[in-house]
């Protein structure tokens, strides 16, 4: 039985127990068949910021609410809530499945040169798919935001955010004035094999130190930290929006589609939506607020036409405001290294349709199933320089395990030779650029709106990124060849790849070759929407996050960051809709 079978097997186990430990106890709901005709806030996506939004707004009870989204609920789909369900959900209905253009510069070993870029399509969005890791990035990603013109957004100004939404379910952490408890978001470790003892020595073998990467010290090897708790996945749906499902003010619309903001005389005044095969308009009192993701957001608002002059011209829209949506595009791209161990424990196929991993689970809420298995990660420095002062480059992060599931789409003879390496046991060490200097677009392909717009994120484009890559390949080289790892059988073996054959093995032209060939996104698209002082050419919104010359609209969401952070952005997300719900509501 193939990896994908044991998966499902056993996760079709564990949904049951997702019904029982947390459907049956969320009855409660705002979700509305008829919608009204007006209310004081329209917020258009039901993401990891979109739910976040609408909880805090509808916090003031003298004020109405509609939060529309286009999936459906994530109570759907009891998978959902199962953590190791994360390597299961891509191209399922809660994906909006994009995929980028051909690159230039990379993906060489991925069917097309195209990248997959699952999009959560569900209440909770991408919090309901991504693989859970909290990581509010460095210190200097938000000071460098606040010296580009971001005035209130440097890290003094938001860890109050951070902290606000927090529930830090780890032991050694809670008296840390870097977190908190309380919030609604919980925040635990999901430590299930053995291998992160190993992991943890190897660093200290190299002379890291082991942090709070969301404390005090960024930099250095950490227990990943994963928005989990008791074994149950909080994606923002469950953790924000459901709790306060009762509330009167509150109107949650899944399975509605907004094609356009409404504006009249510069004023946004609502939002036009698809749903149930019907065509709406739906007007805001207040404002309109998009929080439909570094993808949808700039594809609204240039269907509504605000955006690029010449881009709009070009498909017949007309121009209400020239602004650069859809520019400056970035986002993470990670290099996997799988290797083989002679210890066992790591994510097998096997074990997942155990009745004792479905034991553990349904008692305790432990086991294979209540991890993604991203156990440790790390941040470090390749090259000292003055760009972001001392901030990290580089991600480290280990994912215990080989898992066989192709959500990669590598092209057929890369995938076969791949796979026919990878041992049973084993883990994949990953190299992520942490500052991509190459910067991609966001177009749309035409005026429907359900035509999927032109992502182009022009990765590996700029020389620099490569080098940052073959930099922090050198520290994973030495990390994999530390006494530790050799004392459990790590080699390097995997990484011959017959494409880059004619190089010397390992060799730095080997290893841009690998590369190029090889690193994948790991699924944080940011910055097409630039927050920033009203005076610069290249922003979009102003750091209230309101959109330039148009009234009664703003941007909350991953598309407003000047820059992507120093990590995983499920939590800036959050600190971002927690800190604009104050802005609306003038607290």
């Amino acid at each position: 039985m193939g990896l994908l079978s044991h998966f499902t097997l056993g996760l079709i186990l564990a949904v049951v127990v997702a019904y029982f430990m947390y459907i049956k106890k969320n009855c409660d709901s705002s979700v509305v068949s008829d919608i009204k005709k007006e209310y004081d806030y329209i917020i258009v996506g039901g993401g990891s910021a979109g739910a976040v939004l609408a909880s805090r707004l509808s916090e003031k009870d003298d004020v109405t609410v509609l939060l529309l989204e286009a999936g459906g609920e994530e109570t759907e789909k009891h998978l959902y809530h199962v953590p190791a369900g994360c390597y299961l959900l891509q191209k399922t209905e809660a994906d909006w499945g994009y995929y980028t253009e051909p690159q230039k510069f990379s993906h060489f070993g991925v069917k097309g040169n195209r990248s997959y870029w699952p999009r959560g399509k569900v209440l909770g969005g991408t919090s309901v798919l991504n693989f859970m890791v909290y990581n509010r990035g460095s210190r200097y990603d938000y000071d460098n935001w606040a010296s580009q013109g971001c005035t209130g957004w440097a890290y003094d100004d938001v860890l109050s955010y951070f902290l606000k939404s927090e529930d830090i379910l780890i032991p050694t952490l809670k008296d840390s004035r870097f977190h908190n408890t309380g919030g609604y978001l919980g925040v635990s470790h999901a430590r299930v094999t053995p291998f992160v003892d190993y992991y943890l020595k190897a660093a200290e073998e190299l002379g890291f130190k082991i942090v709070d990467y969301n404390g005090e010290e960024f930099e250095g090897f950490a227990e990943t930290q994963f928005t989990i708790r008791n074994g149950e996945r909080s994606s923002t749906s469950r953790s924000f929006l459901r709790p306060v499902m009762h509330r009167q003010n509150l109107h949650v619309s899944p399975h509605s589609i907004v094609v356009k903001v409404i504006i009249e005389k510069q004023v946004a005044i609502g939002v036009e939506m698809i749903r149930g095969g019907g065509k709406y308009q739906i007007y805001a009192s207040k404002e309109v607020i998009l929080s439909a993701g570094a993808i949808g957001s700039p594809q609204i608002l240039m269907l509504s036409g605000i955006g690029p002059k010449s881009h709009l011209d070009e498909l017949g829209i007309p121009v209400i405001a020239d602004l650069p949506v859809g520019e400056n595009l970035q986002d993470h791209l990670m290099l996997p290294l799988p290797t083989g161990v002679n210890i066992t424990g790591s994510f097998m196929e096997n074990a997942m349709s155990s009745w004792w991993t479905f034991a553990q689970y349904f008692l305790f809420g432990t086991g294979y199933l209540s991890s993604s298995f991203v156990e440790v990660v790390a941040h470090v420095q390749t090259a000292r320089g003055k760009d972001f002062k001392s901030a990290p480059d580089v991600q480290l992060f280990f994912i215990s395990g080989v898992p066989k599931i192709d959500i990669i789409e590598l092209k057929n003879d890369i995938k076969n030779e791949m796979r026919s390496k990878l041992p049973e046991e084993g883990f994949n060490a990953i190299v992520g650029l942490l500052h991509p200097k190459s910067k991609g677009t966001i177009k749309l392909r035409s005026r429907d709106p359900f035509d999927p717009p032109i992502i182009d994120p022009n990765y590996l484009a700029e020389e620099d990124d490569v080098k940052t890559f073959i930099r922090g390949f050198r520290v994973m080289e030495k990390y994999l060849t530390t006494k530790t790892m050799q004392k459990i059988g790590v080699t390097l073996d995997l990484l011959n790849l017959k494409p880059c054959g004619g190089h010397e093995f390992l060799s730095d032209v080997y290893v841009e070759c690998f590369v190029r060939h090889n690193a994948v996104t790991i699924y944080h698209p940011t910055s097409t929407c630039k927050m920033g002082s009203p005076e610069d050419p290249s922003t979009v919104v102003d750091p209230q996050l309101r959109v330039k010359g148009i009234g009664k609209l703003r941007v909350v969401d991953a598309s407003v960051m000047p820059d992507i952070t120093s990590g995983n952005t499920n939590a800036p997300i959050i600190m971002i809709a927690e800190k604009a719900a104050d802005m609306i509501l003038e607290r």
